[in-house]
This record gives C-alpha cells, sequence and structure tokens, in this order.
C-alpha cells in the first residue's frame, strides 16, 4: 500500500532539487536578459500555452507590480487581434519547456518582422524557439515529479522561480521600495498604510486639553467627558506633557484613592511623549507605537499640536 505521506515528500524532493539545479544553470545569458528588460522602451509581454501559459500570468503579474510593465498575451489569441497590443519597442517572453509550441514558433517571423526581441524561456537548448529567439534562459529539470513524466510539475515550478528571480533581481537594479510597491497595490494593507497619512487618521475634534495646574480632579473630569483616554496637558514653551487612563490607575495603586487627590498633574503625567509629522505616513507610525510599546502619538506641526493619533486608530485600515 502507498504511503502517502512519503509519495508527498517524493515531489517537494524532486521539484526542489529541479530548483538547486536552476541555481546551477545561471550564466552570462540571465544577464544580458536583465539588461534586456532594463533597456526596454516598452512593455515586457509574455506569452505561453497551456501550464507554461498559467505560469506566464503569474509572472506578469508579478513582474507588474513590482516596477517591470508587463503583461501577458495568450499565443492563440495573438492570431485573432491580439498581436495588436504589442507595440513596437516591446520585448516578448515565450514560455515553453519543450520549445517546439507550434503557436509561439509561428508567432517569431511575426515578432521578428515587428523588431521585437525575443526571450525563450525553455528546457532545451536546440529547440526551434530556443534556437531562433534572441536570447535563451535554460529552466531543464532533470525529472518530473509526475510519476509518468507527462504532467509539468518540476519543470513549471522551476520556470515560476525564474520569473520570480528576473521580478526580484529587477528590483534591486531598479531600487524598488516599498512606497513603490504600496502605488501599484494602494487597495492592500501595506498600500494603505504608506499612502494614508497621519493628518487623514489623526483626531482632531474637541482635543482634551489642561493646564499644568489644573487639579487631579479636574484631570479625571477632562478625561472622563473625552473619547480619547486620555488628556494633553499644556505646558509652557509650545510644549505637551501626556496623561492616559492607563497612567490614572497606575497613580492610584501608588498613592491610593485618598493620596491622589494631593499629587500634581506633573507627577503622573509622560514628559516629552512621542510626537509624529502629520504628513508621515501611518506606516512610519505603526513602526513608533510598536518600537516604544506605546498607543497614542501626539500630531504636531513645529511644535504646534493639531492632533492625536491612536493604536486603535489603525485598526480601521
Amino acid at each position: 500500500m502507498m504511503n502517502i505521506l512519503e509519495a508527498a515528500k517524493t515531489v517537494f524532493d524532486i521539484e526542489a532539487k529541479a530548483i538547486l539545479q536552476l541555481k546551477n544553470q545561471l550564466n552570462g545569458s540571465f544577464e544580458r536578459v536583465i539588461h534586456a528588460i532594463l533597456n526596454c522602451k516598452g512593455k515586457l509581454v509574455v506569452t505561453g500555452m497551456g501550464k507554461s501559459g498559467h505560469i506566464g500570468r503569474k509572472i506578469a503579474a508579478t513582474l507588474a507590480s513590482t516596477g517591470t510593465p508587463s503583461f501577458f498575451m495568450h499565443p492563440a489569441e495573438a492570431f485573432h487581434g491580439d498581436l495588436g497590443m504589442v507595440s513596437k519597442g516591446d520585448l516578448i517572453l515565450g514560455i515553453s519547456y519543450s520549445g517546439e509550441t507550434e503557436e509561439l514558433i509561428k508567432l517569431l517571423p511575426l515578432l521578428k518582422a515587428r523588431q521585437n526581441e525575443f526571450i525563450a524561456l525553455c528546457g532545451k537548448k536546440t529547440a526551434t524557439l530556443s534556437v531562433h529567439a534572441d536570447y535563451f534562459l535554460d529552466v531543464s529539470v532533470q525529472e518530473e515529479a509526475c510519476p509518468l513524466a507527462l504532467a509539468p510539475t518540476a519543470s513549471t515550478t522551476v520556470a515560476l522561480a525564474m520569473g520570480d528571480a528576473l521580478a526580484v533581481v529587477l528590483m534591486k537594479m531598479r531600487d524598488f521600495k516599498a512606497e513603490d510597491f504600496a502605488r501599484f497595490h494602494p487597495g492592500g494593507s501595506l498600500g494603505r498604510k504608506l499612502l494614508t497619512k497621519v493628518k487623514d487618521m489623526m483626531r482632531r475634534e474637541n482635543l482634551p486639553l489642561i493646564g499644568v495646574e489644573a487639579s487631579i480632579e479636574q484631570l479625571i473630569l477632562t478625561i472622563s467627558a473625552s473619547r480619547y483616554g486620555l488628556a494633553v496637558v499644556e505646558l509652557p514653551e509650545n510644549k505637551y506633557g501626556l496623561v492616559t487612563d492607563g497612567d490614572l490607575r497606575r497613580a492610584l495603586t501608588v498613592f491610593r484613592l485618598d493620596g491622589i487627590k494631593n499629587q500634581r498633574i506633573e507627577h503622573i503625567m509622560t514628559k516629552n511623549p512621542k510626537s509624529i509629522s502629520p504628513e508621515s505616513s501611518i506606516s512610519e507610525a505603526e513602526e513608533l507605537f510598536y518600537k516604544h510599546q506605546i498607543t497614542h502619538l501626539l500630531v504636531q506641526d513645529n511644535g504646534i499640536l493639531l492632533g492625536v493619533l491612536q493604536l486603535y486608530d489603525l485598526h480601521k485600515l
């Protein structure tokens, strides 16, 4: 009887081995492809049939979201109008493990006539597609994980890994940063945190301000009357202190109920509380919250208090 777990582990072993083999197959051809893409004046058009097409769609999507303008074109549809999507200056990446996919081979002369250079991502260096391409990327594998050696398994994994290698190296060559990634993913969590400014989320209405000379009773009333769970203490020279409801509870454990009434606000407040600029990103604010293990930030511009940002507010993103 077949051991199910061992059969699954064999698949992982074969595919892992194939990727390690791919690492050793890298050569100057990969570098030439990278420079060709960097120098491309148009887009990188990815194409492939069947399983290679599915891999191609993912590669194109990854490239497009990481700074390399790219889209997928189905090779069969190219003969029925989609070739019009390809412009002069575009670079073509064709994926075919055998290198003999009829639809791709038929495209070659049409693309060359339009002066579009072709990158062949193939498993055979001597294949028709590889020989007639401008660039060749070797994605050959020693064996497929499929026991019948029919279903593309290790070969599609390796093709996908090669696509990831292209995308990541291009990101590094272009100095592509998290902020750039966010601009391509404005609807994602990272995009929202990087593109949303502190001023867009800070609370500015009815700020709970109190003078440093006020009584503890007035302090408690100020905190209770607001929905902030804190009071901002106004100090001389445009400086501020901060008292949260947590500070009050901790003070109660130290001074007890009778003793706290006689304390001054400055004895229980946080002096020099952390602040942030209204133009900072929510991502920067989040970093401050977790780095200093705090839940409130004063929003200030040149020493002027504009509002308060709370860690709870970030959960709305």
